[in-house]
């Protein structure tokens, strides 16, 4: 890529993180996002739609980043769920100030369902047997939004005890569909 085409995606996408720390996203105007970003508007239309367009491609890069921490994904077998919900949970913790900001208010749920979509897309790449199982993918929803939620919902919970928690309750799910 073009190291200028580059550096200003990076200006844009930097304005935005400030813009979107500081308000809720359907607050945030072309016009401004350019003027922090020190570029005019058709440079920003000839790289986004609009502003959703690039919150759009903000969640996807940061679920990408999240699915890439997740460090034994490619080893991940049925047996070791518990293993797959820790690596999880330690990639949402290490990317809670980008989460805080790109899926914070309305967008909030937009980043559960992201990483279930993408996480079950490559799982079933290695198991496609699991695609059909209601009960798997039952349990891979749970495991993912489940999750999620639940750190959403204790952001002041200790990170061993959370992790630890979370690994506990897929443990105790696994009997349920063997």
């Amino acid at each position: 890529m073009d190291l200028r085409i580059e550096k200003t995606k990076k200006a844009i996408r930097n304005a935005f993180i400030e813009l979107r720390a500081k308000k809720p996203l359907e607050k945030i105007t072309v016009k401004e996002l350019c003027a922090l970003a020190c570029i005019n508007k058709s440079t920003f239309y000839s790289h986004y739609e609009d502003v959703y367009a690039l919150s759009d491609a903000m969640e996807k890069e940061t679920v990408e980043s999240i699915i890439r921490s997740i460090s034994h994904l490619k080893e991940y077998t049925l047996d070791s769920p518990d293993e797959f919900t820790r690596e999880l949970c330690l990639a949402f913790m290490s990317q809670t100030s980008l989460i805080k900001i790109v899926f914070s208010g309305k967008e909030q749920n937009h980043l559960g369902n992201r990483l279930d979509s993408e996480l079950k897309k490559l799982i079933f790449k290695k198991y496609p047997e699991l695609e059909h199982d209601m009960e798997k993918n039952i349990l891979l929803s749970y495991s993912i939004q489940g999750a999620y939620h639940a750190y959403l919902n204790n952001p002041d919970a200790d990170m061993e005890v959370f992790v630890a928690t979370i690994e506990k309750i897929v443990k105790q799910l696994r009997p349920l569909v063997d």
